[in-house]
């Protein structure tokens, strides 16, 4: 599929844009129930274990959902968008549409809303054009590549009065939203510290060979807003991650998950200091982000650790909670990933709960903002700053020291290496602006 010029997407943009601001509620949904929401996938690779990807996943999980439609697939993968589209159409009445090139989808007034689960240096330039569009967005954590991208993100979705929901679906688990409510009405006292982890088993990345890239991969759709290299052959499926040119870390990857339900249990915002050391302990190869970290975040009077080992699963001397707080009367931890439990001081255990797992609650909350009968549970404020304190560990490892954010501003102090790391040059055709 040809790309359209820059020229051409921007005109079209603008001028939806435009209409949007004029107009918003021609594309609001009327609050219905009932009223069918028509959703555009954009981002739907096959994993690196040969298993679904998480467009895939979360395509399949809409197009089951009452009054909901998948009209489109994007990916610049041929292999892997013929298999979304025949597997998400199997869920639904018709086969939504394959398309490589995800303009050719803000151009169709028909579609409420953007899903975006690309690699994550497309996730905010995406959800940003997509808002431009006058669509709803469900973008996948992390909602940005860097600081800046967030904010933007941020500012466009309230100018464009969008609905932006982030997918740290934990937000919408029933037991778990029971858990933080407790904790926040005091049943352990005043939180004061709160810990998180995660371990998993990866291989080395070797080291890459440039090559040509696969005739199945469009390669500069892959990268769009970053700048351009060549392929090298240990990129992709998957292995992206551990580059800070498209990746984030295994903060953005998956720590955002924890640290977003530790900054909501805390009830905190904006860190006055972040501090993360760690290295490439296990292999000899390209990776360029730390296979090895811990992360410290100074709130004030609390604090906030993460701590990740992707070279060796959980041990036995290991937490086998992914999250826990501690409070003056006792402690809580996330139990079993959708439930909770608390004990008193002595360990003795206090209340505890379980509910179900995975993601529905939280795609249905968000069909539900879109159909204007719900608040989101994750808006892009949320999902913007629990991001941002993996962007801030990652910048305080990159730059070897403690970064501090000024209290009014919440912009990095007294560090010019550090400030050069809160956005990044872009690729002119793709580049977001507010």
């Amino acid at each position: 599929m040809s790309t359209l010029s820059r020229r051409s997407f921007l005109q079209s943009t603008v001028a939806t844009a435009a209409a949007t601001s004029l107009a918003p509620a021609v594309f609001a949904k009327g609050g219905s129930p009932n009223e069918k929401v028509v959703i555009a996938v954009m981002g739907a690779s096959t994993h690196a274990s040969g298993s679904d990807g998480r467009g895939k996943r979360l395509g399949k999980d809409f197009a089951k959902l009452p009054n909901c439609e998948v009209a489109y697939v994007c990916d610049v993968d041929s292999r892997s968008l013929g298999s979304a589209v025949e597997k998400i159409g199997a869920e639904q009445s018709k086969q939504p549409k394959g398309v490589e090139d995800f303009r050719r989808i803000l151009d169709d007034k028909d579609v409420d809303a953007v899903l975006v689960t690309t690699p994550d240096h497309w996730h905010a330039p995406a959800a940003i054009f997509a808002c431009q569009a006058g669509k709803d967005v469900y973008v996948e954590k992390p909602c940005s590549h860097n600081p800046r991208e967030g904010e933007m993100l941020l500012e466009v979705a309230r100018k464009h009065q969008r609905k932006v929901q982030v997918g740290t679906q934990r937000r919408s688990r029933p037991m778990i939203r029971e858990g933080i409510k407790k904790l926040q009405e005091g049943i352990i006292g005043e939180v004061l510290y709160g810990r998180c982890q995660y371990y998993s088993a990866r291989k080395g990345i070797g080291v890459g060979k440039e090559q040509p890239a696969p005739e199945w991969l469009n390669w500069d759709l892959w990268q769009g807003p970053a700048p351009r290299v060549a392929y090298k052959d240990n990129y992709q499926p998957y292995l992206w991650h551990w580059f800070w040119r498209w990746g984030t870390a295994e903060l953005g990857n998956n720590g955002v998950h924890y640290l977003d339900l530790l900054r909501w249990g805390l009830d905190v915002e904006y860190p006055d200091s972040v501090s993360s050391t760690g290295g490439n302990l296990r292999y000899q190869d390209d990776q360029q982000t730390p296979d090895t970290s811990v992360t410290t975040f100074n709130f004030g009077k609390k604090y906030v650790m993460f701590e990740q080992r992707s070279w060796s699963r959980q041990s036995v001397l290991d937490s086998s909670y992914p999250v826990t707080f501690f409070g003056e009367k006792g402690s809580m931890a996330i139990k079993k990933d959708s439930g909770y439990v608390f004990f008193d001081l002595k360990g003795k255990e206090i209340e505890s709960a379980t509910g179900p797992s995975g993601q529905i609650n939280h795609l249905e909350n968000f069909l539900g903002a879109v159909r204007g009968n719900e608040e989101l549970n994750c808006d892009i404020r949320e999902g913007h700053l629990s991001t941002l304190l993996c962007h801030l560990g990652n910048i305080s490892y990159r730059v070897g020291r403690p970064v501090n954010l000024d209290p009014k501003t919440h912009q990095v102090v007294g560090d010019p290496e550090a400030t050069k790391l809160w956005g990044r040059d872009y690729h002119d055709e793709f580049e977001p602006r507010v």
